[in-house]
């Protein structure tokens, strides 16, 4: 298992270089770079805290329904489509706002970014594991 200290390097790097790409590539596309950030920034607080709590009232639904927490793969698929659904609903009108799109264009951009992040993601873990691998004598 990775250690504490290994997570949250981790997890700061991801924001940290997600952020720096994501302000880069919509600053060449012609969006103000400080706009972007703040946004960026914004939307990395929602993300983790919409993130405990969706998760706690997911658990919660499914132990009143099912009587249990155990996720299926097509609770998982649910689980995924449903956090995503959530998170766009408070995303879209802040980058409406933001940077003054409609939020039909708000909508698209921020699908853009959820395939973005998606891509990234995998990248970033794959490359990560490779620079840090984890200690096998750490495995339980």
């Amino acid at each position: 298992m990775r250690t504490r200290k290994d997570r949250i390097r981790h997890a700061i790097a991801f924001e940290i270089i997600g952020l720096a790409i994501l302000i880069g590539v919509m600053g060449q596309m012609g969006y103000d770079m400080a706009h972007v950030g703040l946004m960026g920034v914004f939307f990395s607080i929602i993300a983790t805290f919409w993130n405990y709590a969706f998760n706690v009232g997911f658990d919660n639904l499914m132990l009143k329904i099912l009587n249990t927490i155990k996720k299926t793969f097509w609770l998982r698929v649910m689980h995924s489509l449903a956090f995503e659904a959530g998170l766009l609903v408070i995303t879209i009108p802040v980058i409406a706002w933001t940077l003054n799109l409609s939020l039909w264009h708000a909508f698209m951009m921020d699908i853009g970014m959820v395939i973005f992040y998606v891509v990234y993601a995998y990248l970033f873990n794959l490359a990560y594991d490779n620079i840090y691998p984890i200690d096998e004598g750490q495995l339980s």
